[in-house]
């Protein structure tokens, strides 16, 4: 079988098995009263804690000691198994640990993957920057297949969910046995100390304003990034329980209307090259932060009746909001950092934003739902949440505006393409 056409199958995968239930694991939690707002939060933070280590981890694996495709293919082994277990699971408490442990195996994937492919392809003698994006738009493919098979085969509130996730799970680690061998690159220089090996020495970045504040801001941001895949579909299922929209479309299709989000990034993640090259790096994340206040203001305002349109447009404005931060906010990165620590800088901007961020904003958003957006009834004032949400969005885009300096020089983006 054609190389290309290989990877994009481990590419659709990689993310279907993490799309089968990452949308649909609140409506699971809150159907099915396993717990509060609090509890909700830590568990979906396990994916930023996971991602705080073991990326960096497996990656010392990988280079020095077991081939990356062998590695890939145990962790997702592992995953699959321990999501077969969560359907035994019936308190929060012990889902954390599980689901925690089903990060560990995961995270570290997403950045194996891509290793694998860049290995082979170079291999291959292949244009990396060419090839590589139209198999990567595969794995948003495969996000949105998932999220739809789960919706489509009523699912989403049930334990389900995780049944997929595993099945395809298991299949795609033992597929990744079948892979050309990735061998390991022993590319860590002897003598490195342990500093060096984590590339925890990109700290030293924090020592320069600019930086220091560039890494401030992707924190804040980041603390943003996931609370519509925490809390999006749950909030369009609790239509329901309004009398008007409880037959409606969008509470009996939600995961498929929040796919819409995944749809979008493959087509605005195609227009970043244009916005870059017209307004430069600064103003492509500042968009990016505009658009998270439409996200979050839209769906407070939305509903899905004369308001269906806002939630629509919502889920659109997303591709726009994820893709600039993390494409243009990586740019800044590359182009503004020592090429020896370059790789670190990278990961530090990744544990800034998916890490210490989402971490954050997954415990703090838990508390404040419960605290202060939770009827005694236990329902949610999802109004207020999103509009709180919009606002926070909001302030920091005007903090960034005032405070972070960048003017923009094209040459810089000429340079990264060569």
């Amino acid at each position: 079988m054609n190389i290309k056409i290989r990877l994009t199958i481990l590419s659709f995968f990689q993310f279907f098995v993490w799309g089968a239930w990452l949308i649909t694991i609140a409506t699971y939690f809150f159907t099915n009263k396993m717990g509060t707002g609090v509890e909700f939060g830590a568990i979906f933070s396990t994916l930023a804690l996971s991602s705080l280590f073991m990326p960096a981890l497996t990656g010392i694996i990988a280079d020095k000691w077991i081939n990356a495709e062998r590695l890939y293919g145990i962790l997702h082994i592992l995953y699959g198994a321990v999501l077969f277990y969560v359907p035994y699971v019936k308190d929060a408490t012990t889902l954390y640990y599980v689901i925690f442990a089903a990060m560990i195996c995961y995270m570290p994937t997403i950045s194996l993957s891509n290793s694998i492919s860049y290995s082979i392809l170079k291999r291959n003698n292949f244009d990396v920057v060419k090839v590589f994006p139209p198999i990567r738009v595969w794995g948003t493919i495969g996000f949105i297949a998932a999220m739809w098979t789960t919706n489509l085969t009523g699912s989403k509130a049930n334990s389900n969910q995780f049944i997929i996730g595993a099945v395809a799970a298991i299949a795609l680690g033992i597929y990744s046995f079948t892979m050309p061998k990735c061998p390991p690159q022993k590319s860590i220089a002897k003598g490195a100390s342990i500093i060096e090996q984590l590339g925890l020495n990109a700290f030293k970045l924090f020592a320069k304003y600019k930086m220091a504040l560039f890494f401030i801001f992707s924190m804040f941001l980041g603390a943003a990034l996931q609370l519509t895949n925490m809390y999006g579909d749950t909030f369009l299922n609790d239509f329901s329980k309004v009398p008007a929209y409880h037959d409606s479309f969008v509470i009996k299709y939600s995961t498929i209307i929040m796919s819409i989000s995944q749809i979008s990034e493959t087509v605005f993640i195609l227009t970043i090259p244009f916005f870059l090259r017209r307004f430069g790096i600064k103003k492509v994340m500042l968009f990016s932060m505009i658009a998270w206040v439409l996200r979050f203001g839209l769906f407070s305002y939305g509903n899905p009746a004369d308001g269906l349109w806002m939630i629509i447009l919502s889920c659109i404005v997303y591709g726009m909001a994820f893709d600039f931060f993390n494409i243009s906010g990586s740019l800044f990165v590359e182009t503004t950092t020592d090429p020896k620590i370059r790789s670190s800088a990278q990961g530090l901007f990744m544990m800034m934003t998916n890490g210490v961020g989402a971490f954050l904003g997954s415990k703090i958003s838990g508390y404040i739902i419960d605290t202060y957006f939770t009827t005694a009834g236990g329902d949610k004032t999802w109004h207020n949440i999103w509009l709180t949400f919009a606002i926070y969005a909001l302030v920091i885009a005007v903090l960034f505006a005032i405070f972070f300096k960048h003017k923009h020089n094209p040459k810089e983006l000429v340079n990264v393409s060569h």
